[in-house]
């Protein structure tokens, strides 16, 4: 009987961990279709569950023009309000360009991607891209 009792205990324990675990959720806030030459606002809400989280420990947008994610840049995200980080950009031309919001809270890291639109690009001109979604060397 007590070993029995034991097992139950500790399965019971380990059904409760993992329904305590929850993921990091980035959703990102950015419009995709964006103005050339305008202060536009990158922006990421992370939450784990219910809860926003104000204690990311770094999150990042790394921006790249289609093609060229060897030129692009990371411009770090401060927490404005309620999960919610941000960081000022302007997009000088017109163009296709990418977004991933680098995001590490709670020991977990996530970096969801969004295209964006600037401006009218002429779309046979744009370069594919064919970037994976994984960090980049030298970022």
């Amino acid at each position: 009987m007590v070993l029995t009792g034991c097992g139950a205990e500790e399965a019971n324990q380990a059904s409760q961990e993992e329904t305590t675990f929850q993921e990091i959720v980035v959703q990102i806030q950015t419009p995709e279709q964006l103005t050339v030459g305008e202060k536009v606002v990158l922006s990421a809400k992370v939450s784990q569950g219910e809860e926003a989280v104000d204690d990311a420990d770094k999150v990042e947008f790394e921006v790249w023009e289609s093609g060229l994610r060897d030129e692009g840049e990371m411009i770090e995200g401060t927490l404005t309000k309620d999960g919610v980080y941000e960081a000022n950009h302007t997009f000088d031309h017109d163009g296709v360009y990418y977004m991933f919001a680098h995001t590490t809270a709670r020991g977990l890291h996530t970096m969801p991607k969004q295209k964006l639109t600037v401006g009218s690009p002429d779309l046979s001109k744009v370069l594919p891209d064919e970037s994976d979604d994984t960090m980049h060397n030298g970022h």
